[in-house]
């Protein structure tokens, strides 16, 4: 399949899928998503493939969410094709890896918690930035996220929309290992590596052992887009959306009863 929005590669039995809009930072569109499930997909259902690599293209970002300046001009859709890129990630059959090369922020950030491992430069920065433009994502980017950082934290992440450097994204246990950035791509070669020298049956059968615990947040996520397709179709979320697009401040106080 020739894709648009995203790069494919198979080499050495690891499938890499970047998402190739670095003048966005790498900031996903309706059409992205699509292609991200489908390769995703391609990916599981290659045989020659042992694990697959997600991250984004150039220097800057491995995906900053939403492109919100494409949602403002009701493009969106509604949520349901970011839970079936979510759902893609955590259902793959082969050990998924995020290189996470710059900001994985708000939907970016919910796409690395869902690969197996994730792996950052020390460049990287990660956070949630759902309520800035009236928006939140279920399950995968909450209660899940949760499961990984502890709920005190995950709340914070979610409250005060800040973002977090690295080494602080590997002491709450958001990511699995720093790196200098010159260094990114050789710790992921050494990691698909050691993953590559393992029993392929056996690593499939540990990620559907590890989905069993998974799977309720898929249903979750699924009960959550309705809710989330009206937050983000509302004025208040138009409010945030176009405050981004505008480069200034929300003012979410007119939806604040006084």
């Amino acid at each position: 399949m020739a894709y648009e929005d995203i790069l494919y590669e198979v080499k050495d039995h690891v499938a890499r899928i970047t998402i190739n809009r670095p003048e966005k930072y790498n900031a996903f569109t309706r059409w992205t998503l699509h292609e991200l499930v489908q390769a995703f997909v391609e990916a599981g259902d290659d045989p020659t493939v042992g694990v697959v690599v997600l991250t984004g293209a150039g220097p800057k970002a491995f995906c900053s969410g939403g492109d919100v300046e494409w949602e403002a001009k009701g493009f969106g859709g509604g949520w349901g094709p970011k839970v079936d890129v979510f759902t893609a990630i955590v259902t793959c059959p082969k050990p998924t890896i995020a290189r996470v090369n710059g900001v994985a922020i708000a939907g970016g950030n919910v796409m690395q918690v869902c690969c197996d491992l994730a792996i950052a430069a020390e460049n990287a920065r990660f956070g949630q930035a759902g309520p800035r433009v009236g928006s939140f994502n279920a399950a995968f980017g909450t209660s899940y996220l949760a499961r990984l950082v502890g709920e005190r934290k995950a709340r914070e992440m979610w409250f005060l929309c800040r973002q977090y450097k690295a080494p602080e994204a590997l002491e709450m246990g958001l990511i699995n290992t720093v790196v200098p950035a010159d260094q990114l791509d050789a710790e992921v070669d050494k990691w698909c590596g050691e993953i590559l020298a393992l029993s392929p049956s056996a690593l499939t059968a540990c990620k559907n052992s590890f989905l069993e615990e998974t799977a309720p947040y898929i249903g979750r996520a699924l009960f959550g887009a309705q809710l989330t397709g009206y937050i983000q179709s509302s004025d208040e979320a138009r409010e945030g959306q176009m405050s981004f697009v505008e480069k200034r401040k929300p003012d979410f106080s007119k939806f604040r009863q006084k």
